[in-house]
């Protein structure tokens, strides 16, 4: 049993998988750094305050003594837009990994495969038989 897991673990999809999901995971950290600290920044300048703080308020809060007694009731949007973009981002650039990689793949296809030695020879003897 031992000996059939090593085989599954050590198949060629699965370390693939698992080296993309790693690389996925460092991506989208490089990618919060990027909105979060560019991207959002530049949004906020624009529209005079920062995106995350976008929201209809349902209900205010309710401050009694200075204290909040009962939290305001809100949708925030801004964080819904924040995260959108967030996402066309990311799939924006898996895109043009994935192109990338099928531009790849297919030059590898159009290479020509060299016909087997036997079926060369093959080949010639029957041309030297069509010449006589």
């Amino acid at each position: 049993m031992l000996k059939e897991f090593k085989e599954f673990a050590m198949k060629g999809n699965l370390i693939d998988l698992a080296i993309g999901f790693v690389m996925g995971a460092a991506f989208t950290k490089v990618t919060n750094a990027f909105i979060n600290g560019m991207v959002m920044p530049v949004v906020g300048l624009i529209q005079g305050k920062n995106l995350s703080d976008w929201k209809v308020v349902l209900k205010e809060a309710v401050m009694e003594n200075g204290k909040e007694k009962t939290a305001e009731v809100a949708i925030k949007y801004g964080d819904f837009i924040s995260m959108t973009i967030e996402f066309l981002i990311v799939a924006f650039v898996m895109f043009l990994v994935v192109k990338a990689v099928n531009k790849m793949k297919k030059k590898q296809e159009e290479v020509p495969v060299a016909p087997p030695a036997q079926e060369v020879l093959l080949t010639e003897i029957r041309d030297l038989l069509k010449k006589q």
